[in-house]
């Protein structure tokens, strides 16, 4: 028997199964309200929450968790419970920050069962870094300051004593 081809489809975003435990996570409501869960499943269009009571369906929230690569904080939209412990999500607004850092945790190549080796996280790491404001140099700013400072003393001195030399020569 032949499928039929679907139209539109996209293929699912790779996901990323974490251990039991290992992934705390906070949902934090509009009014303040914070609930602790536990991150099960993460991809980079939402995931899945471990919570003690499931919430409101359509509730818009802002989650944080951390992962290996850093903290993750993004936008999401809470859809409809599982089970009564087990509820889906979907990022609504995630940062390029934010969205680095999971891809660098998510296996997002063709090959979605091979995990992005070392070397290319830590290049993706650098990249990050690229697009930061650059600190400003005030330490090496002082060091010439305080070489100036030196040298105009150290000046100071030699045609002090050059002077006083040819004093005491007359």
């Amino acid at each position: 028997m032949n499928s039929l081809p679907q139209l539109h489809s996209h293929p699912r975003p790779p996901r990323l199964h974490l251990q039991q435990g290992s992934t705390p996570a906070v949902v934090r409501f509009q009014d303040g309200e914070r609930v602790s869960g536990e991150l099960q499943v993460v991809s980079l269009t939402g995931g899945l929450l471990s919570l003690a009571n499931p919430l409101r369906q359509g509730s818009q929230v802002k989650l944080i968790f951390i992962t290996a690569a850093g903290s993750v904080l993004g936008g999401a939209q809470m859809l409809s419970p599982v089970t009564s412990t087990l509820q889906p999500f979907r990022f609504l607004a995630l940062a390029q920050r934010d969205r680095r850092t999971l891809e660098s945790v998510i296996p997002v190549s063709v090959y979605q069962d091979i995990t992005e080796p070392d070397w290319m996280k830590k290049l993706r790491a650098a990249s990050d870094s690229r697009y930061e404001p650059r600190p400003r140099r005030f330490k090496l700013a002082a060091a010439g300051v305080a070489a100036l400072i030196a040298l105009g003393l150290v000046g100071g001195v030699y045609f002090r004593h050059f002077q006083l030399l040819k004093w005491f020569e007359r």
